[in-house]
């Protein structure tokens, strides 16, 4: 059996293609060889020393304009597609409005033809929906929102 050689100024371009795009992961393949770059993607954590009211109408104004800021939103845990129902024609898994439970199936995210259930983290009733079916997500992406 042939081994492949590392072609480390490939992965080296794909790696700095990946910074200068701000993309999460970027593969490429030619014939048996295939090169897949990924990097992680960590949200900032600002720490407050002594709340006030100034401050939490802030973080509100932060989290309605910006979901990912929301304690509620439920991020995509892979790059894929999202689909909001369980096939092709059938009802959405969830609405807004609708109360959901800890575990609860709210979406499916395909990566590499694998159909991945994404639970909810929370209890509570989703406000938002924030992809559409079939779209593609990347990870960290906020595909909903429970209050």
């Amino acid at each position: 059996m042939a081994q492949s050689k590392l072609d480390k100024q490939a992965i080296k371009e794909l790696a700095e293609l990946l910074s200068e795009t701000g993309l999460s992961e970027i593969e490429w393949s030619d014939g048996a060889v295939k090169i897949r770059v990924a990097r992680t993607v960590q949200a900032a954590t600002v720490a407050v020393a002594a709340p006030s009211a100034v401050t939490l109408t802030a973080a509100t104004a932060a989290a309605a304009d910006d979901p990912s800021q929301h304690p509620g939103a439920l991020k995509s845990p892979m790059v894929g597609t999202a689909y909001t129902a369980p096939e092709p024609g059938a009802a959405a898994f969830v609405k807004v409005g609708d109360h959901v439970g800890v575990g609860q199936t709210v979406m499916i995210v395909e990566a590499m033809k694998t159909m991945n259930a994404i639970p909810a983290h929370r209890s509570g009733r989703v406000t938002r929906i924030l992809v559409e079916n079939q779209s593609p997500v990347e990870f960290g992406q906020v595909l909903l929102v429970i209050e």
